[in-house]
């Protein structure tokens, strides 16, 4: 069985909570400590109980709170050699993989993504019965992942902008193309495309993430999703709020 709580997403702290028949991980660790000590206290988890987090990529909103969760609880942190090579705060605990971290009775498999960073991986969590995908902070998805992201039971996949928002916005230039370039953020108009390609009969949810707040709205982002996703439960997830416990 998998449980999941999005603790937090946004540009200012990224963090996801994980529970795969009985383990207990974070996703990213962008959030203080007190803010995920107190949201894992929300869901009757203790800190302490928490094996590993899993790193998505090296920017602060992802991994700002990880010296500090570390400095209370040293478990496992899962990242990639790239990663590893330039986190400046090297964990001793440190797990190094690729593309498949196999488990007994579940898997946790990677797909490259495409950021202003030295490497950026989606997850796809997977038991006997269920699968969850979490893909954020990329600019594409490679169709060479099409099939393997097809008809997964829940995922939590960025919406970062709306282009006209974005392009009307008062940031520079520069930060606009780079959030539009092939290493920037999904926008909404490209996260209902790449839903409409992924959700199958098997799709129970989706969660939307990694909303802007100056070039984004709630409203749009679930208006642009609503209409291509039938009868699938659709949240969005927020900067300073958990969603509820999800059982898959």
């Amino acid at each position: 069985m998998i449980k999941f709580s999005v603790l937090s997403s946004g540009s200012k702290g990224n963090c996801t909570y994980i529970e795969i028949n009985n383990h207990k991980y974070l996703l990213d660790i962008g959030t203080n400590f007190l803010y995920t000590n107190s949201k894992l206290k929300e869901l009757d988890v203790d800190f302490k109980d928490i094996e590993g987090i899993f790193i998505t990529h090296l920017h602060i909103d992802h991994i700002g709170g990880l010296k500090r969760f570390l400095k209370e609880h040293d478990c496992k942190v899962y990242l990639t050699e790239k990663m590893f090579e330039n986190i400046t705060d090297k964990p001793n605990n440190a797990v190094i993989y690729e593309d498949i971290i196999p488990f007994d009775g579940y898997s946790i498999e990677t797909i490259k993504l495409s950021h202003d960073t030295p490497d950026c991986r989606g997850y796809i969590f997977s038991d006997n019965n269920s699968s969850l995908v979490y893909i954020t902070d990329t600019g594409y998805i490679n169709k060479k992942y099409f099939d393997k992201l097809k008809n997964r039971t829940a995922y939590i996949l960025e919406s970062n902008h709306d282009v006209d928002m974005l392009m009307n916005s008062k940031r520079f230039y520069p930060l606009k193309m780079r959030i539009l370039g092939d290493e920037g953020h999904i926008c909404n108009k490209d996260c209902a495309y790449y839903l409409s390609n992924f959700i199958g009969d098997s799709t129970k949810m989706v969660i939307l993430a990694h909303l802007s707040e100056e070039c984004n709205t709630p409203e749009l982002a679930y208006n642009e999703t609503v209409t291509i996703i039938n009868d699938k439960d659709l949240l969005i997830a927020k900067q300073n709020e958990r969603t509820e416990l999800i059982e898959l």
